[in-house]
């Protein structure tokens, strides 16, 4: 870490055990109302909402494991399948900060073995979704059982000789894309992807029980596992063939953790200003509904920059209102339903008094 940000990284110390500690607030019924399909003996959620860094509504509601009765709480870590696209963006722009990559660079600077097709693509372009990419989920075969890594989505795509559209002419939302830039992390940095993950951006911040998860290297603590509604019953379905691909959606934190990643967005702890500006500012227009921009790993409406990251057996949001300084965050270790609607009706509640 350099010297500027370790003396940022200092002063906020003193304010990290409030977010640690346990927190004594008032109930807010119309809170519990709201995520009242999510409590008791059923995979559940955990609620955060934070103004001017502080908690000033924190809940867990339901079960992280539904076999052995285990309650959600603040440190529960979920996956956060898309959600964890911020944090790849992140280490791109580290990686820039540091000299080691440009964003305009051809992605076949650091991946040559992709096809022709693809000689025109920017990093800039695969953290917008703008590269054209054929989606890697309909190369898979069929039968797919064994997961994938993020090195195989690469071979996928080495052997489709086309895209969407001409590279920088229109979006498309790419998982793809994403596992290609935790490929070109590790590629720049010398390290494994997860590895610059935890020593750049979660041990700096504080997030100490984050991790890009990889089963046999690394041990999620107080994990939720993944459900899925079918035949009337909760089941357990927490990972896929896609679900070991780490750079679209393979991280797992916790509502304390990722209160320690939202108070880094506001000052230079971590990235500089000119970096934090590229990922929230509008860097194309998307088709998607409530997304009129897309940044770099965020989506931007109004004055919101959010994200949701949906899996099989979590769907996820973050919603943050910077210039208000105020955020909310869910997490769900269930299919459906999707929570973003949930997390604006909280944040009106605070922000707009509506009941």
């Amino acid at each position: 870490m350099r010297p500027a940000r370790v003396l940022a990284f200092l002063l906020t110390l003193a304010a990290w055990p409030a977010l640690a500690a346990p927190v004594i607030q008032p109930p807010d019924p119309g809170i519990d109302a709201l995520m009242r399909d999510y409590d008791g003996m059923q995979p559940g959620a955990a609620v955060l909402v934070l103004r001017d860094g502080e908690p000033v509504f924190r809940r867990g509601y339901g079960l992280a494991v539904v076999e052995d009765g285990t309650a959600v709480a603040a440190q529960t870590n979920f996956r956060l399948a898309s959600v964890s696209k911020q944090f790849t963006a992140a280490a791109i722009l580290l990686l820039a900060e540091d000299g080691k990559l440009s964003i305009d660079d051809k992605v076949k600077r650091w991946l040559p073995s992709l096809p022709a097709a693809a000689d025109a693509i920017t990093i800039r372009q695969l953290l917008s979704h703008t590269g054209g990419l054929i989606d890697y989920e309909d190369l898979m075969p069929a039968d797919q059982k064994a997961q994938l890594h993020d090195i195989d989505v690469l071979h996928l795509l080495e052997k489709s000789d086309r895209t969407y559209f001409t590279p920088g002419q229109g979006y498309r939302y790419s998982n793809g894309g994403y596992a290609l830039l935790a490929l070109i992390v590790g590629k720049a940095s010398g390290q494994d992807f997860a590895s610059f993950l935890r020593q750049r951006i979660f041990l700096p911040l504080g997030m100490s029980h984050t991790f890009a998860h990889q089963e046999g290297v690394d041990e999620v603590p107080n994990r939720a596992y993944g459900y899925s509604r079918i035949d009337g019953h909760w089941q357990r379905t927490d990972q896929s063939s896609t679900s070991a691909v780490l750079g679209d959606g393979g991280i797992y934190s916790s509502l304390e953790d990722l209160a320690r990643w939202d108070a880094a967005l506001y000052d230079e702890r971590l990235l500089k200003a000119s970096s934090l500006k590229l990922a929230f500012s509008p860097a194309t227009r998307t088709t998607e509904p409530d997304v009129p921009f897309y940044g770099f790993g965020w989506r931007i409406n109004g004055e919101t920059l959010w994200h949701s990251g949906e899996s099989i057996g979590f769907r996820n949001v973050i919603v943050r209102y910077p210039q208000r300084h105020f955020t909310v965050i869910i997490l769900t270790n269930r299919d459906g339903p999707e929570p973003y609607p949930l997390a604006l009706k909280i944040a009106h509640r605070f922000l707009y008094g509506e009941r």
